[in-house]
């Protein structure tokens, strides 16, 4: 049996999301999901936003993507690890995803070891000083009392205000970020997790945009675009380091 030495990390998909090509977007996901080596993968890690607005009732989900969750059920069922962390997009998720055999990390970020490296992994999301407003939305829409009120909708009228909020966002209107490395609060923020936790990476989304820097304590933060316009994703193996589209 091949030994598991690769572990996947992508993020900021925005499935179902009505700009560019969506149903050319999605397929290139799938594609990425199919290329994995199931025989030789270790875990997939799905740092958030893959779809663009994602709730779940107790007894309805969104429809569709049925490929997609065909081929993460495969990468399970051959023994990888797919972990997923909720964005500031697919936040409601409550169990379906757990159902079909991913593994949901609920805190902001997890602190995990990978064939002997420390990894800091999140969405990466109100992390750093200030952005004020933004954490008092998301503490709203992470509470329960919001959620009680907003599921108590009609289906059809919570998922029209979810893409009504979706095609007001940044990644909707193409407008391109760019990262302003040290003074950007989530550099700051990686910088003192990394050292606090000894880690060798860092790796979060949500900026929508790629950046690499070596931080403070010596590890590596990493940003991973969206898939608007390509397929990006890093791949983590412990004979040949970090690769993938964004290296």
């Amino acid at each position: 049996m091949a030994e598991r030495d690769l572990t996947f990390f992508a993020s900021d998909v925005h499935l179902g999301l009505n700009v560019a090509d969506p149903a050319a977007r999605e397929a290139r996901f799938v594609a990425f999901l199919r290329s994995i080596p199931a025989t030789r993968t270790k875990a997939l890690y799905l740092l958030g936003d893959i779809w663009d607005f994602w709730y779940e009732y107790k007894h309805v989900v969104p429809k569709g993507y049925v490929k997609v969750f065909a081929a993460i059920t495969d990468l399970i069922e051959s023994g990888v690890d797919v972990y997923f962390f909720p964005g500031n997009h697919d936040i409601w998720v409550y169990h379906y995803f757990e159902s079909l055999g991913m593994k949901v990390v609920r805190d902001r970020w997890l602190v995990t070891e990978i064939d002997g490296k420390r990894f800091v992994l999140s969405h990466g999301d109100g992390l750093g000083r200030g952005m004020y407003g933004y954490k008092f939305m998301r503490a709203i829409f992470h509470g329960r009392f919001f959620q009680v009120l907003f599921s108590l909708l009609h289906p059809r009228i919570a998922f029209g205000l979810g893409n009504t909020w979706s095609r007001r966002s940044r990644l909707a209107k193409r407008a391109k970020y760019v990262f302003k490395g040290e003074s950007e609060p989530l550099y700051g923020w990686a910088d003192g997790i990394a050292a606090k936790e000894k880690a060798d990476f860092v790796i979060c989304g949500h900026y929508h945009c790629p950046y690499r820097a070596t931080l403070s304590s010596g590890a590596e933060m990493l940003l991973l675009d969206s898939w608007m316009d390509g397929s990006p994703y890093l791949c983590f193996s412990p004979k040949s380091g970090m690769s993938g589209s964004l290296l």
